[in-house]
């Protein structure tokens, strides 16, 4: 059973999926598991393992999806008493503490384009617990002298580049290339490829001429009312740094789950019927 726990643990870290590990570390009187018992818990409800069942388990995955939320571990205590017995059928009269630890690996951040804001971005985000790669056409901007702390920097065609790469399942990608044309062609790739965040540069009227080309052809508005633009938060950002700022602040916010869904797709959308 353990294995199966630990397996699961591990693919949630390579896949940066957030989840929640639960423990039982203490026991007393009759229990249904014992100390060492262990599940795992996804935000989405899921559970690998198990660690006897009955309500209190119920609770504890309610619990475990609070801490993976609020991106902070909880011990929880259980009295296998009558009542409990009562509505799990689990007649043990004994009592147990159950550690629930969040899990999370440091995100994978697909940083298109490395110009002046791209290079502060990577460097924010790596300083914050990103794994970044970098991806750019030119070789003058793209490389590791300008983005020592990426695990990846790449000199290609932008689209291409992202069309036969495989991403790591739910990453970021944050799209701020050096024009409408590289940002447009890298939004036709990756709006689609079901990341766990595509944000897009640009002021309100750029993404509206954006969303409408590629809403004319084969990129559904369904799809691009999950793409957070313009991207940052509203911080009266101005500089490069700035902007920086205010992107990684957004991508922590969607990490942790309490970044709100995009507008301005969907506002783009209804400007066209």
């Amino acid at each position: 059973m353990h294995d199966e726990v630990f397996r699961a643990v591990s693919r949630a870290l390579e896949e940066g999926e957030a989840a929640a590990l639960v423990t039982i570390v203490a026991t007393s009187g009759s229990t249904p598991q014992r100390v060492g018992a262990k599940m795992l818990v996804f935000a989405d409800g899921r559970t690998v393992g198990t660690i006897g069942g009955g309500c209190y388990e119920s609770d504890a995955e309610g619990k475990a999806r609070e801490a993976i939320r609020r991106r902070r571990p909880h011990l929880a205590r259980y009295d296998l008493d009558d009542d409990v017995a009562g509505e799990s059928g689990l007649i043990c009269g004994g009592h147990m503490e159950v550690f629930i630890e969040p899990i999370e690996s440091a995100p994978h951040l697909y940083v298109v384009g490395a110009g002046h804001v791209g290079q502060h971005l990577a460097r924010l985000a790596h300083a914050v617990g990103f794994r970044v790669h970098v991806v750019d056409d030119r070789v003058k901007y793209a490389n590791v002298e300008r983005f020592p702390d990426a695990v990846e920097v790449a000199v290609a065609d932008v689209a291409e580049w992202l069309t036969r790469t495989e991403l790591v399942p739910r990453s970021y990608a944050v799209i701020v290339t050096r024009g409408h044309r590289g940002d447009r062609e890298a939004l036709r790739v990756l709006a689609d490829r079901g990341l766990q965040y595509v944000g897009l540069i640009g002021s309100r009227a750029k993404v509206k001429r954006i969303y409408d080309t590629l809403a004319a052809g084969e990129v559904g508005a369904a799809v691009l009312a999950r793409v957070h633009a313009p991207i940052g938060l509203d911080i009266g950002a101005v500089t490069p740094a700035e902007i920086a700022v205010s992107i990684v602040a957004e991508l922590i916010a969607a990490r942790s789950g309490r970044l709100e869904a995009p507008h301005v797709a969907a506002a783009c959308m209804r400007a066209q019927r």
